[in-house]
């Protein structure tokens, strides 16, 4: 499965996005959520993916956090919702409000998402209830300053070579920004080490 991608943003609409990396354009399904969380155009995007396989075609949908990839996934679990609804859900309410709804069974929040009625919503909360629960208590890394930097570096460094960068060359951009006293989020080490590297500074 291919559980992210990092690499240019070449072309965002409010339901999918097209991501460069290597030489490669990969359409990425994205929810409005995830689409209000991009880039501009010609930007470094990181973007977490789940890939869906069909007998007639193969798809990809994007994600900005975790939280919302992993709420795409259970909701899969949900007899009659494929992955244009749970797309069409996540565009409809954020994670952590949907999160929250599903936990205390708030049918009425629920009904109010497009392309859900009160029958759906019941399914939902009662298939759902037991694992939301458990996200709650173990809930996925959020991006940026929760993570250790050296995950950070870890992510950076991998979008860098993604990007066409050396890997040495980008561990020595990654690790000078790294190396100030200023805590930063990913998207500030990244596009602070880009700065770097563009600019051929010695390391």
């Amino acid at each position: 499965m291919i559980a992210q991608i990092s690499g240019q943003l070449i072309e965002k609409t409010p339901g999918s996005a097209i991501i460069e990396t290597n030489g490669l354009g990969f359409q990425v399904f994205i929810s409005l959520h995830t689409f209000y969380d991009l880039p501009e155009i010609d930007q470094p995007v990181r973007i977490y993916t789940y890939t869906h396989v069909r007998e007639d075609a193969l798809q990809l949908f994007g994600f900005s956090t975790l939280l919302e990839r992993e709420l795409f996934q259970i909701l899969l679990s949900v007899s009659g919702i494929g992955p244009k609804l749970a797309l069409n859900i996540l565009s409809g309410i954020s994670a952590s409000v949907l999160l929250k709804s599903l936990s205390m069974g708030d049918l009425n929040r629920l009904i109010s998402i497009p392309g859900v009625g009160r029958k759906m919503a019941e399914r939902m909360v009662l298939d759902l209830r037991e694992k939301v629960a458990k996200l709650e208590l173990h809930p996925p890394p959020l991006p940026g300053r929760n993570r250790v930097p050296d995950q950070i570096m870890e992510d950076v460094v991998s979008a860098l070579i993604n990007l066409g960068y050396k890997k040495n060359e980008a561990e020595q951009a990654v690790k000078k920004v790294l190396a100030g006293k200023e805590e930063k989020k990913l998207e500030e080490v990244l596009k602070d080490s880009l700065q770097i590297l563009s600019k051929g500074r010695q390391l």
